[in-house]
């Protein structure tokens, strides 16, 4: 067997793909590619006016989400099975670590809290998560995961994000740093 250049490059090209599919070199790919979210515009941001939610807590107390008019909330829809969902985790994970106590932090999965949590048990996470009990505000009923929203606190919606980002960038920690203020 004679080795060409067409040879070399169809088996670069055969690694290359199989990199990518592979899921840890995926999630890898999604994390490397992720930029800190947009921020919306103040004059096209959205007032949230329906914050009638009741979530279950996973492995926190179940909540209203009523209780948290004029507070800062950063909301995440995700799932275990989603590479993006997983690629932006540990900068999540950092950026609920300090400021956790400042923000309120919510997490919404479909999935059951056996799957959820041997996934934090096996990459030491501990965000507070929820499964959602009533119909969503319609503002929130995303068709993709992750889809991540940040309100500010006068209700409107300051970031809408969907796919990975990453979270735990300066420019998105000013952002949260001015609307703590």
């Amino acid at each position: 067997m004679r080795i060409t250049k067409k040879l070399i490059y169809n088996l670069l090209f055969i690694i290359i793909i199989g990199l990518v599919l592979y899921p840890p070199t995926k999630t890898f790919f999604i994390r490397l590619l992720s930029f800190s979210p947009s921020i919306i515009k103040s004059e096209k941001r959205v007032v949230l006016e329906n914050y009638d939610w009741s979530l279950k807590g996973l492995n926190t107390n179940d909540i209203y989400f009523n209780s948290f008019k004029g507070k800062v909330v950063f909301i995440n829809f995700w799932a275990t099975w989603c590479p993006p969902c997983v690629a932006e985790i540990p900068s999540i994970q950092n950026l609920y670590n300090d400021y956790k106590d400042k923000i309120v932090f919510l997490f919404i999965s479909n999935e059951k809290w056996e799957v959820i949590n041997a996934f934090y048990s096996e990459n030491n996470y501990d965000l507070p998560t929820y499964n959602s009990v009533n119909n969503l505000p319609k503002m929130f009923q995303v068709n993709s995961i992750p889809t991540s929203f940040v309100i500010n606190k006068k209700g409107e919606v300051v970031v809408n994000k969907n796919g990975a980002a990453d979270w735990n960038s300066s420019k998105f920690r000013s952002l949260l740093n001015e609307l703590i203020k």
